[in-house]
């Protein structure tokens, strides 16, 4: 996934400091936050509510919709399992149990600065992919892509199935999409271009981020010796963060 969209700042060294110092303590926190969230929610998210009987687990039992869940799953999936996985199109059930717990990482982009060929990995702080806990996680998928790993096509479909349910839970049950939106953040399905438009939930806190200009983040990590650089927080955006919930209420009492 790229993000062309981002807003770009020239820094100095001392503000360079400051700022990075201080994202890395908020994104410390936001990751806290959204982990204490999600481990609060786990009970509504268990896959065999949105897929009964289609997927192995202790209690099998009949779910209402699940047939039309797992159809849209075998569309979804069918759409990007061969380009570039090579995995066959047909999804054998029952699936093999998927965890309850879900997993947030942090949204990892490419970035190739002008002049320069190398690839740099740039991370957000505040935006952050959804998935339910698997043993096959993304990096494993693209090392196995590769070739840095053996193919393991079971263990690859199941990494992929980690985030094609959670997205057709989502979309299923649009009252926790909501649910997630009154806690502050913001909900969308995203296609990571790099795995083949697999799709994944998104969740992004609202606050702002920037990048540096690209000369500024060649030097940085020219100097780390790391082809790794994370977005900025704005301070100055903390001041204006809005409130959704104090809008609707403002709204309602203009009108």
């Amino acid at each position: 996934m790229s993000d062309q969209n981002i807003s770009r700042k020239d820094l100095d060294n001392q503000e360079f400091l400051k700022l990075r110092q201080a994202t890395g303590k908020i994104a410390v926190e936001l990751d806290k936050r959204l982990k204490r969230h999600l481990t609060t929610l786990q009970p509504l998210f268990i896959p065999r509510k949105l897929l009964g009987t289609y997927v192995k687990s202790s209690s099998q039992q009949e779910v209402h919709g699940s047939e039309k869940a797992f159809a849209e799953l075998q569309e979804i999936y069918s759409s990007i399992c061969e380009t570039p996985f090579q995995l066959p199109k047909k999804l054998q059930t029952p699936l093999p149990p998927l965890s309850n717990v879900i997993e947030s990482l942090p949204l990892e982009y490419t970035l190739t600065t002008e002049g320069d060929k190398e690839e740099i990995t740039i991370s957000s702080p505040t935006r952050f992919l959804l998935a339910y806990q698997s043993e096959c996680p993304l990096k494993r998928v693209q090392g196995m892509l590769i070739g840095k790993e053996a193919r393991q096509p079971e263990e690859m479909r199941h990494g992929l199935l980690s985030y094609i349910v959670l997205t057709v839970f989502i979309e299923t049950f649009p009252a926790l999409r909501l649910l997630l939106e009154d806690l502050r953040y913001q909900v969308e399905i995203v296609q990571l271009e790099q795995f083949g438009g697999l799709p994944a939930v998104l969740v992004s806190t609202p606050l702002a981020t920037f990048l540096p200009n690209d000369q500024f983040i060649r030097e940085v990590t020219q100097l780390s010796g790391i082809p790794a650089f994370q977005e900025i927080i704005d301070l100055e955006a903390l001041e204006s963060m809005s409130d959704p919930f104090q809008s609707l209420l403002g709204g309602l009492a203009v009108n």
